[in-house]
C-alpha cells in the first residue's frame, strides 16, 4: 500500500514539475498527437550536433544520439537569448555544442547558437532555440510533441510538426 501511495505522488510530482514551463495551466497533449514514436535513431551515434530520424510524424531532427529536440513557441525566433529558464530548463534542458559552429548531418535549415541561460553555447534551428524534453526516455521518443501548444518536433528544414 506505501509502495502504492510513493508511486502515485511521484507521477503526480512529475506531472507538476513538467507543467512549469508556460503561464497558462496544463492541457493535455490533443488525443491525436504521438506520445512515443516507432523511430528509427541512427543506427550509431554521430558526432555531430544534429542529425535527422525517421519517426510516426516523418523525418524530424535530432541530436547524434538520437534523442529528438525542439522548438519553443514562446521563443522569439531569431533572438539571441531563450526564454526557458528555471523550472521550464530543468524539464525541457537546451540542445548544446562545444562550438559556435555546430557540425550537422541531413539537416537543412540554418543552424546556429546563442548563449543558453546557464550560460552554455545552445545550439539554434532557423533561429529557435533548440530544447530536449525531460519525459523522453529513449531515442525517437516524441513524447514533448505538442505539449501545452508550444513545443514542436522540427523538420531537417527546421519547420515545427504541427501547431
Amino acid at each position: 500500500m506505501k509502495l502504492r501511495i510513493a508511486a502515485g505522488l511521484a507521477v503526480a510530482a512529475l506531472a507538476v514539475a513538467l507543467t512549469g514551463c508556460t503561464t497558462p495551466a496544463a492541457e493535455e497533449p490533443p488525443a491525436d498527437t504521438p506520445t512515443a514514436t516507432e523511430s528509427e535513431a541512427p543506427a550509431e551515434s554521430s558526432s555531430a550536433a544534429l542529425t535527422t530520424a525517421q519517426s510516426s510524424l516523418g523525418e524530424i531532427v535530432v541530436d547524434g544520439e538520437g534523442m529528438t529536440v525542439y522548438m519553443f513557441d514562446n521563443d522569439t525566433q531569431g533572438a539571441d537569448a531563450s526564454v526557458c529558464e528555471g523550472e521550464c530548463a530543468t524539464n525541457w534542458p537546451a540542445v548544446t555544442a562545444d562550438s559556435d559552429s555546430p557540425e550537422v548531418e541531413g539537416v537543412t535549415g540554418e543552424v546556429g547558437t546563442i548563449t543558453g541561460v546557464d550560460g552554455s553555447t545552445q545550439v539554434t534551428l532557423n533561429g529557435w532555440p533548440l530544447y530536449y524534453f525531460i519525459g523522453d526516455e529513449a531515442a525517437g521518443d516524441t513524447n514533448g510533441q505538442g505539449v501545452q501548444d508550444v513545443w514542436w518536433v522540427l523538420t531537417p528544414a527546421g519547420e515545427k510538426i504541427g501547431g
